[in-house]
């Protein structure tokens, strides 16, 4: 970190090097060693000297399970209309010509949209929080040439809900048809289709000769083909490998191919999955004196305000975004979605409140996907089981719009969790005219993963080594490098314990004892073991924290993290509340409204908010903490650090004078300045300078930003572990027995901490148990828009026996030693699943996820796999 003369981001320094790795005085700490034996499960009993680590009742509970929680259909307003979508009937066409008269004319209609209606098109941000600028090839909300069947062309406004549906009817549109492509391999061959006008695939123009240094070009849409003697091994199941547009390298990927005991060349394929959010992306806008009010589900509160500020073409501060309950995202909604702009835009154009409410076809459409990846991947190992070298290629099904981060996501992880002293990666985004792809839990890392670990599961069979040995053998361990060079050095995790995890996985599933009964057939079933590790970013930093603690002695946290169901923005403020020494029960937590003076926050996606938010909480705690200090020396005489927090007061050390914290608060009004708040820390977001400068004069402020320093990118880990049981008769298979431990640093709240992880764990194994779209390669058309056919898990299949448990072993590199945990048990879930099949029925079955039980019927009696390992959407 680089010198700055605030004195306030010094003592944080200070504190970062003495602070313990749990939230709270330095006096609490303890240390890895220690914490490598206090593992937390689901019956772990409680510690009740801490508010860290334990259960509690979350501020939202009560709200949810009484039916009180509003969400953004819920709201209703005097004159309100209702908005309802035309979409696209086709993958690919020209709008020529729009006849809306009929509609226009009927009763109750009083508006209606088309993409020429809507601001100019704006900047992007992913689930990482990365900005995107924008481009002509952007996703509008509607649009005059779609790319893929359903997407909006227009919207209408009415009274109700029923005369929008009718207007919609009496519109008579006529179009161009244009050549359209699902697949990326028939994308790809020479001749083809191209799902854009300009191209199917994303490339970087060289800079301009002559160009003054800077940031990159913007990727534009170009066209690339491959040679038909390119295609040469597609019908034998082998991955084609054309010319990439992306590669890396590190290591001498020759010599570890050449040092090799064994080599395995293998292709698969992953599928391409809906969010399948309970909320769809339902949106309510109204304007109130030249402010935009939007009533939306999102992940992230006061992240998805400049998102939206850039759809519209509006100042930030002229956004008021209210959105306390989110019913699921799976990065979907990282920002909330683009669409929201259209009942906005009517709104204004219809000068009424106008509520869009969309159907679960719909959201099918627009609520966005993962996107598939087929890799092909050459991996050498030693007779011992060590990878030598990685040769990997990806292809991604990239949707119509903006590149993913998926494709080259892939190869980073894959680098993390496998370690090859060699790797070779090339990727190529492939254009296609279905929806909208964008992250999804562990985006590209579920995929990577699951292209990778079969080789590993089938390495460990044909070098005789037990499945979870050969895990350990190739795991990382501490700061583990990952990715290409950048600057001649390869980058590193913060910390990393997947070893631990797989040795207390492996503990308490009683892999030992159940591996003498592995691939055993007893009739007609068999049974079959399957671990994986797994791993994705586990946290950001640079944020703010926020709290007064009022005259009346309570302590009022703001928070600006959405509330998506997975408790982070509750969580991450126990920490300031325990470090000041605050009953939770004192503790008044605001969020969900960017009216109520809501910090920066970062994007709730990405598994960054534990890390992020929690290190946040811990600066304004710290803040707030040598405030109160310095106020008691004020008052009472000696230095601050004579004083202590104990029992909601400010004492002195060894007895003597002590004040509340309702007299502290007090104090600090007559004071001023930053006491209360009138004076602001200069390095804090202007979102947050402006909450505060509202909240001034009310008590003691906490307000700070997390400049604490880091060494490394913050990574969490996954071991995850499967038994099934196989009907070799049949196909039909069920998951008997399934456990995650998880390393993902200080445990802050134990119950949603397991519900992350069996839930991510469900998200995982519901991509090798069924969940996929299917596509009539033929007409371009989705055959698979419900529930019913894309087969999200329901509580039939969850495991038998479900189990999880966390290492709690702190990150070093940070106050509270916390990391995130919504991604990285997804592609576990998956391939553990996945390599427990193949170790019951072989590992010549499958070659693409999901697999089925006609999967599995057909290629035991042809005594090969049988479905198409290439074709897209089967």
């Amino acid at each position: 970190m680089s010198d700055t003369s605030d004195p306030k981001v010094k003592k944080q320094e200070g504190a970062a090097s003495t602070a313990a790795k749990p939230a709270g005085p330095p006096s609490a700490a303890k240390s890895v060693s220690a914490q490598k034996t206090a593992m937390v499960t689901a019956t772990t009993p409680p510690d009740k000297s801490r508010l860290v680590g334990q259960n509690y009742t979350t501020p939202d509970l009560i709200a949810k399970v009484t039916g009180r929680s509003k969400y953004a259909e819920d709201y209703r307003a005097d004159g309100m209309l209702f908005a309802k979508l035309l979409l696209s009937p086709y993958p690919h066409a020209r709008v020529l010509h729009i006849d809306a008269d009929e509609a226009l004319a009927m009763p109750g209609v009083k508006g209606m949209i088309t993409m020429d209606d809507l601001p100019a098109p704006a900047d992007a941000v992913t689930d990482l929080g990365v900005v995107i600028k924008a481009s002509k090839w952007g996703e509008r909300g509607l649009t005059m040439e779609p790319v893929y069947q359903g997407e909006p062309i227009l919207a209408v406004a009415a009274v109700d809900e029923l005369t929008a549906a009718n207007a919609i009817e009496k519109i008579k549109i006529s179009f161009e048809r244009l050549p359209f492509v699902v697949d990326p391999f028939v994308s790809l061959r020479p001749g083809s289709p191209n799902a854009r006008t300009d191209g199917n695939t994303w490339l970087r123009p060289a800079p301009a000769a002559g160009a003054s240094a800077g940031p990159p070009p913007p990727l534009e849409v170009h066209e690339v083909k491959w040679t038909a003697d390119e295609f040469n091994e597609y019908g034998a199941g082998k991955m084609p490998m054309g010319k990439p547009t992306d590669q890396w390298t590190f290591g001498d990927l020759d010599a570890g191919f050449k040092n090799a005991a064994l080599v395995l060349d293998e292709t698969f394929m992953t599928p391409n999955t809906s969010h399948q959010c309970l909320e769809p992306r339902t949106a309510f806008a109204y304007w109130q004196n030249g402010k935009l009010f939007m009533h939306v589900g999102t992940q992230s509160t006061v992240q998805t305000v400049p998102a939206i500020a850039r759809w519209m073409n509006m100042k930030p501060e002229n956004v008021v975004l209210i959105s306390e309950y989110t019913g699921g995202g799976f990065g979907s909604k990282g920002t909330a979605s683009v669409q929201l702009i259209i009942p906005a835009v009517l709104a204004k154009k219809c000068n009424a409140p106008v509520m869009m409410r969309v159907t679960r076809e719909e959201e099918h459409y627009i609520g966005k996907a993962r996107p598939s990846i087929t890799g092909r991947l050459k991996v050498g190992f030693t007779k011992e089981g060590k990878i030598t070298a990685i040769d990997m290629y990806s292809v991604c099904d990239n949707g119509p719009y903006d590149q993913v981060g998926d494709c080259g996501q892939s190869g980073r992880i894959v680098s993390l969790l496998y370690q090859p002293p060699a790797m070779r990666w090339r990727g190529i985004n492939v254009l296609t005219n279905t929806p909208t792809r964008s992250s999804q839990s562990s985006p590209g890392g579920m995929q990577g993963i699951t292209l990778m670990e079969p080789i590993l599961a089938k390495a460990s069979r044909q070098l005789g080594i037990d499945m979870v040995e050969i895990h350990k053998i190739n795991a990382p361990q501490g700061k583990a490098p990952f990715g290409p060079p950048s600057n001649g050095k390869r980058p590193y995790s913060t910390s990393c314990f997947i070893k631990e995890a797989l040795d207390r996985g492996a503990d308490l599933f009683k892999w030992n004892e159940r591996v003498a009964n592995n691939g055993k057939r007893v009739g007609t079933k068999v049974r079959g073991l399957g671990v994986s590790s797994s791993t994705f970013v586990g946290g950001s930093r640079g944020y703010d924290g926020l709290f007064v603690i009022k005259p009346d002695g309570k302590m009022y946290i703001q928070t600006g993290i959405g509330n998506l169901g997975t408790e982070c923005f509750a969580d991450a403020q126990r920490v300031a509340a325990e470090t000041m020494g605050m009953p939770w029960e004192k503790v008044e937590l605001t969020w969900g409204n960017t009216a109520k003076n809501l910090p920066w926050s970062c994007n709730s996606g990405g598994s960054q908010t534990t890390h992020a938010m929690t290190r946040a909480a811990y600066a304004a705690a710290l803040d707030g903490k040598q405030k109160c200090q310095e106020i008691a020396a004020k008052v009472h005489g000696g230095r601050p650090e004579d004083y202590e927090l104990v029992h909601e007061t400010v004492a002195r050390k060894g007895g003597g004078a002590r004040m509340t914290f309702a007299e502290v608060a007090q104090q600090a009004i007559k004071m001023g300045g930053e006491y209360d708040g009138h004076e602001l820390p200069t390095d804090v977001n202007r979102m947050t300078t402006a909450s505060a400068t509202n909240l001034a004069g009310q008590g003691l402020m906490g307000v700070a930003k997390d400049n604490f320093p880091q060494d490394g990118t913050v990574f969490s880990f996954v071991a995850s572990f499967a038994e099934v049981e196989v009907d070799v008769e049949t196909g039909a298979y069920h998951i008997v027995d399934f456990l995650a431990v998880a390393d993902v640093g200080t445990v802050i709240h134990p119950k949603a901490l397991g519900g992350q992880i069996m839930g991510r764990s469900m998200l995982g194994i519901a991509h090798a148990i069924g969940q996929k779209w299917v596509y009539d390669q033929h007409l371009g058309i989705p055959l698979a828009k419900r529930f019913h056919y894309n087969k999200p898990p329901t509580i039939l299949d969850v495991p038998a026996n479900f189990n999880w448990a966390a290492l709690n072993i702190p990150d070093p590199e940070g106050p509270v030693g916390a990391r995130g945990i919504g991604e990285p048990p997804v592609g576990g879930g998956c391939c553990a699943v996945l390599n427990a099949i193949s170790s019951a029925v072989g590992d010549n079955v499958f070659r693409r996820a999901p697999v089925t039980l006609d999967a599995i019927l057909t290629s035991l009696e042809n005594g090969k796999p049988v479905l198409e390992p290439l074709t897209a959407h089967i």
